[in-house]
């Protein structure tokens, strides 16, 4: 069983606008809500391949219930945990430019983190568990390590998306798969850039150091992957883009059902690059319609170790 975990969820709010002018009304010609979160994402993206699985997490308020409401339509089992407050909206606004206004959303309290914790602690020997996206108010890093052990000791898969350096301390508990984007991973080594050369050496390193797989995402220049036998560099295909907001969630997600379908690396690294290709070209995450067509535009490059 696939399980994914958002701690802070939230509803996105596209829209579409001529230009974002200031001190002045600025009229929509589009606009589209959606349940969203990075976990939240994988879930849904999960769920149109096929791929069975429960949403984890937190939500609050009539905008938690959306989510959940939104997800349960789609087929997809939900077993949050209610806080007080509002979950939060982001707004993603495509104008003249691209511009992401993203909230802070609820604090969570103490009693709600052990609740899913206990959670956690109950997921089935051999499942999979993703945990993606920023960690909210009153949640300290750390928890990061404490879901580590927990999977270590039951055998279950841990996937971790995420942008804090704790993810570094994680590695003893030799994580499935981390998915840092290219700034995240500079980030986690301190660095305020990195060359192509770099991102390959700190995947490598991060595998070294106990992760099993490692896929930096890398927006328009593709993914590179690494594991303890090989490093690959997958290019992306080219496009129009209207929403980066999702791509990441979309390549990770897709991943992993590949994975599940027993494809090969190579191949499911093509098909999740198309898919997180997919979704940047779309409001949202991709229908998948057109991934056929941009798998043919992804290009693998079989990198020495």
């Amino acid at each position: 069983m696939i399980y994914t975990c958002t701690m802070n969820t939230a509803i996105d709010l596209y829209v579409a606008m001529e230009a974002l002018n200031p001190n002045a009304v600025n009229r929509t010609y589009d606009e589209d809500y959606q349940p969203n979160g990075k976990g939240v994402n994988v879930s849904v993206m999960l769920n149109k391949m096929g791929i069975p699985n429960t949403a984890l997490g937190f939500i609050g308020g009539f905008t938690g219930h959306f989510i959940k409401e939104e997800l349960e339509k789609l087929g997809i089992a939900t077993d949050f945990i209610e806080v007080a407050g509002n979950t939060r909206i982001n707004v993603f606004i495509n104008a003249d430019e691209e511009y992401k206004i993203v909230n802070q959303g609820p604090s969570i309290p103490q009693e709600a983190m052990h609740q899913l914790l206990d959670k956690i602690a109950n997921i089935p020997t051999g499942s999979t568990l993703i945990v993606s996206g920023s960690l909210p108010k009153g949640v300290d890093d750390q928890v990061l390590i404490t879901i580590a052990q927990i999977c270590d000791r039951n055998h279950v898969k841990l996937v971790l998306d995420s942008s804090s350096t704790v993810v570094l301390e994680t590695l003893a508990y030799e994580p499935y798969l981390l998915k840092p984007n290219e700034e995240e991973l500079a980030y986690l080594f301190g660095e305020q850039s990195l060359s192509e050369e770099q991102i390959i050496a700190y995947g490598k390193e991060l595998i070294e150091r106990g992760a099993r797989h490692v896929i930096i995402s890398r927006g328009e220049e593709g993914a590179v992957y690494v594991d303890g036998q090989q490093a690959l560099k997958a290019s992306s295909p080219k496009g129009k883009v209207v929403n980066t907001a999702c791509a990441g969630d979309a390549l990770l997600a897709s991943y992993i059902a590949k994975t599940i379908e027993k494809e090969s690396i190579a191949e499911a690294l093509i098909y999740a690059i198309a898919t997180g290709a997919s979704t940047a070209f779309s409001k949202g995450l991709s229908d998948l319609s057109d991934i056929l067509e941009l798998k043919h535009h992804v290009h693998i490059t079989n990198l020495r170790r």
